[in-house]
């Protein structure tokens, strides 16, 4: 055993030791990470990974941007505010300034901007209180295999049975409906949920909102049609319902646009926001609403970091570096091309695998969640983080930052080609049964 690695095994000690046991990432990807650049993480040992995970979509454009960590440097260093409440700051004002111009203006949105805790679950709680504080309402429609948070009332919008058992307390409030190909292609969920929205004797309480995600990144990399969204849109109106739409995982350029809805000409009255939307890894989560809906009283909703300062300066620079013109829309648009056909040649070598997702936003389903855990673990060893996602865990998903050079996107599917080589013969007892 190395010096490094006696170091690695000592300072795992201190986690067994001390950190709960709902640490989970780590068990998957059993080493001590020290630094990243770029889409590369090393660990204490000096290991490099390929890094197909990007903090699972907190990091679309890589890790360490030289211009957001040079910006952040000053802010700190001359003495910028760390923290503020939601007192008014100069850099909020930048970034506010930044995001209506660069995204909200060109894509004629006239949103407001609210500041919520730090983390996805928080502007999905604002959206869904906000929602029955507008329409008097109490139900809230969300979707088979959605993820949407960990706290109650996210979670009761969560369709995983697995993180669903960990509330210890009834999840109410909520109508699941199927999401699109939930059935199987030739079902038309669609018209089951209007059928069952317009029967007074269905037991379908009025809903007060829809929540959905564009690509359910947790629930299997589930892409909805632009159709079927339409048609989601529609139903909402036409039964007095807000539409919510999560862009958390989705959103930031994630499938090609900085919003995923972007292509489907629907217009969402409450728009969630988090992961890479601090640019940097950052902890900043928003939410965006339709102006009518903004009927908060002061502090009916608030909570100590709502609106991280550090974010703000990262988040304006990212704004500004990527989003100003369509160079990087297109750029990301083409990696998720070349993504594409190299999932669609593994998945060839796979019986009964398919392809799922959009953009950069992509996974194969391999059949199953044992097979893929052993694809996703060879490739660790090999040098590549990748997780898996879906209702038994069997799509093996790609989330590469944005950005990633396309040497180094293709050596990573090459490493993920080779695991799945290595794994031939399960694959093929598995096709047998």
């Amino acid at each position: 055993m190395t010096n490094s690695t006696q170091t690695s095994a000592k300072t795992k000690e201190i986690f067994a030791r001390r950190e709960s046991e709902a640490r989970s990432y780590c068990r998957s990807f059993d080493t001590v990470f020290s630094k990243a650049k770029g889409s590369v993480l090393t660990d204490t040992d000096g290991k490099e990974y390929i890094d197909f995970l990007a903090g699972c979509s907190s990091l679309n454009y890589g890790h360490n941007d030289p211009d957001m960590q040079a910006a952040l440097i000053e802010h700190i260093q001359g003495d910028g505010i760390t923290h503020a409440l939601d007192m008014f700051t100069d850099a909020k004002a930048k970034f506010l300034t930044a995001f209506e111009e660069i995204i909200l203006k060109p894509r004629g949105m006239d949103h407001k901007v609210m500041m919520t805790g730090p983390t996805g679950a928080n502007p999905v709680e604002a959206a869904i209180k906000l929602a029955r504080k507008v329409t008097g309402r109490h139900t809230i429609i969300s979707f088979t295999n959605g993820f949407h948070g960990m706290t109650m009332g996210a979670l009761s919008l969560t369709g995983n049975a697995g993180k669903r058992g960990g509330a210890g307390a009834p999840l109410d409030g909520v109508a699941r409906m199927p999401y699109e190909g939930a059935f199987g292609p030739d079902v038309d969920t669609l018209a089951q949920i209007e059928m069952l929205l317009s029967n007074p004797s269905s037991g379908i309480d009025a809903p007060a909102a829809f929540i959905v995600e564009p690509v359910q990144g947790e629930g299997g990399l589930n892409a909805a049609s632009k159709e079927w969204m339409q048609g989601i849109a529609r139903l909402a109106r036409d039964h007095g319902a807000l539409l919510i739409v999560d862009d958390i995982q989705a959103g930031c350029g994630r499938t090609g646009t900085f919003f995923s809805f972007e292509e489907f000409g629907i217009d969402p009255d409450l728009i969630t926001q988090a992961k890479s939307f601090s640019g940097m890894g950052l902890p900043f989560a928003a939410l965006l609403i339709k102006p009518q809906h903004d009927i908060w009283k002061p502090a009916e909703h608030n909570g100590t970091f709502r609106g991280n300062t550090h974010a703000f300066v990262t988040a304006r620079v990212a704004l500004e570096k990527f989003w100003k013109n369509d160079a990087f829309e297109k750029d990301v648009q083409a990696k998720g091309d070349r993504l594409a056909e190299g999932l669609e040649r593994i998945a060839a070598t796979i019986p009964g695998a398919t392809t799922k997702g959009r953009g950069m936003f992509r996974g194969i389903d391999v059949g199953s969640g044992d097979l893929a855990a052993a694809i996703c673990g060879t490739c660790f060893e090999e040098g590549l983080v990748i997780e898996t996602s879906g209702a038994h865990d069997e799509v093996v998903k790609v989330l590469a930052p944005l950005n990633i050079p396309d040497a180094l996107l293709d050596r990573g599917l090459d490493i993920l080609a080779d695991a799945v080589k290595r794994h031939a013969p399960t694959i093929t007892t598995m096709a047998a049964e």
